[in-house]
């Protein structure tokens, strides 16, 4: 390669890029090779003896991975290259993985990285560390970290990022080598493990397999971690945001009634998704015209260091729509087009779950199971107490976008059911079973979830009705919720009845449980 092309490349790259450059070509060049090199032409020196910058392969490997694709530039419009061979070393999976977590791991997380490690390091050592990289290879000198030995590094990372945790575990199923032999070229870089898979993005689809050759030999098992090619990443705090539109009172020209009992719909919701971690906001009482604006607000957010989104609308609404408190329509694409991965790219990948409850038309459900009739006097009493929340049809909402969830309260053109006093069905059948998920030990995603929800409220009757929820959804993994820290509270078998426990409860019929929850106050839901 041409000199005075390496010298170029040499001025315009700083002293943490030459450092970073020296930490991806340590298995190409031996420990002593590489003492005195002070700057890139030393290290390019090196690399040349080695014969490495033969053609620019090498070189331009190095120089995409710090992310110089002006110095690529040079390389590409250098005339005097010679014709590119079969034969192209190849750099470090290994080191390339171990930079990229390097990028990612703030000063922060340098300072933790650095008290974790001090016993096995020692004080010395880590003192003189100031950079990630210097960790690594104080590690590497330690014994305590090499391409076939990551569980240290695995380890520490989980306290400080588990993100990136992740993606170590994830190059670690499994590590293959080519064997030892006549003709294996020398431990430097073509040696060097490439693993089977490696962790991207989740934003991203994983590449093609690699493998070294067919006759590698596995030297590295461990047991799989949850793939996150298959659940949502759930590893900031708070995990997200959770966004409670909650309409109870209407203007009087609405002609709309009151939405008695939502206050409990609301207070639950806050509790269940503030201990899922959830940052928790609460919009009263909001005019269509207020809900549309705050949306378009949510949607200019930036989400990048929040997991998922939750928007939850307790109010009065039809086929396709909700209706803010002045009686004016927001049709229910309204409430997910800001948040497409278009409008709102920081979301792009992340779960966004949309939880309404209202009315989606004017028909009431039957039942044809052998339901015993009620007597005509509950019959009496629970009609009395029943509300609706109509009005005219809308068109068939659909999710724009992946990663979408949508829990409607009742399938289109029906009505659903609230309780006056308790709350609304299906939002408190919601919260009961995203409670007993989070407390137990299995990892129940959304969906099995949702699926218990509809089992639940649709085995119940309402005023000699049925109501069936609906969820709509372009998900692409799994989402499991849990207690942000662990909190349990053990609530599996235990509901409040007007604040009184009542131990077996759970061992009753669905039917009698509503029945005893919302025997009463019981009314057509918005």
């Amino acid at each position: 390669m041409d000199l005075r092309l390496l010298s170029q490349i040499d001025a315009q790259l700083d002293s943490l890029e030459v450092a970073a450059l020296c930490f991806l070509c340590r298995d190409a060049v031996s420990p002593k090779s590489r003492e005195g090199i002070t700057d890139a032409r030393g290290l390019f020196k090196k690399l040349h003896e080695k014969r490495l910058l033969e053609n620019s392969s090498f070189l331009s490997q190095l120089l995409h991975t710090i992310h110089r694709k002006d110095l690529l530039c040079l390389l590409e419009a250098d005339s005097s290259q010679p014709e590119e061979t079969d034969a192209r070393p190849l750099l470090s999976e290994y080191r390339v993985m171990l930079y990229k977590l390097y990028e990612n791991l703030d000063r922060e997380d340098l300072k933790k990285l650095k008290f974790l490690l001090s016993d096995q390091l020692g004080r010395r050592q880590i003192e003189l560390c100031k950079t990630v990289l210097d960790v690594f290879t104080e590690m590497e000198k330690k014994g305590l970290l090499s391409n076939t030995k990551l569980d240290k590094l695995h380890s520490v990372l989980k306290e400080v990022d588990q993100r990136l945790a992740a993606t170590v575990h994830d190059f670690m199923q499994p590590l293959r080598v080519v064997p030892r032999g006549p003709g294996t070229p020398p431990p430097a870089v073509m040696s060097m493990p490439v693993p089977v898979r490696l962790a991207v993005p989740e934003t991203q689809s994983r590449g093609t397999e690699q493998n070294v050759s067919p006759d590698a030999e596995s030297i590295f098992q461990s047991s799989p971690p949850a793939d996150d090619n298959e659940y949502y990443a759930l590893i900031h705090n708070p995990r997200g945001l959770c966004v409670v539109f909650n309409n109870e009172t209407f203007l009087p020209g609405a002609n709309l009634p009151r939405r008695g009992g939502t206050m409990e719909d609301q207070k639950r919701l806050r509790s269940v998704f503030t201990k899922f971690g959830f940052t928790v906001q609460v919009h009263n009482d909001f005019t269509a015209e207020a809900i549309l604006r705050e949306l378009k607000r949510l949607g200019k957010r930036d989400f990048m260091n929040e997991d998922a989104l939750v928007v939850c609308v307790l109010s009065h609404g039809l086929k396709g729509c909700i209706f803010g408190t002045d009686g004016e329509e927001v049709s229910l694409q309204d409430f997910t087009q800001p948040f497409v991965s278009s409008q709102a790219p920081t979301l792009a990948g992340k779960p966004k779950l949309f939880f309404i409850q209202a009315c989606q038309g004017e028909k009431l459900q039957k039942g044809y199971a052998a339901w015993p009739p009620r007597p005509e006097q509950e019959m009496a009493k629970a009609e009395s107490q029943l509300e609706e929340d109509a009005g005219p049809v809308k068109a068939k909402v659909v999710a724009d976008g992946a990663d979408f969830l949508i829990g409607m309260a009742t399938v289109e053109d029906y009505k659903s059911f609230r309780n006056t006093k308790n709350g609304s069905i299906y939002i408190q059948e919601l919260c009961n079973q995203l409670q007993k998920s989070a407390e137990s030990p299995g990892h129940d995603h959304i969906l099995d979830i949702l699926t218990r929800v509809n089992r639940e409220v649709s085995e119940g009757e309402f005023l000699n009705h049925k109501q069936m929820p609906e969820p709509k959804y372009t998900l692409t993994k799994k989402l499991v919720l849990k207690y942000l820290g662990r909190m349990c509270f053990y609530l599996f078998f235990y509901v409040c009845l007007d604040g009184h426990q009542e131990d077996n409860f759970t061992m009753i019929s669905t039917k009698e449980r509503y029945k005893r929850l919302y025997g009463e106050h019981v009314i057509c839901a918005g």
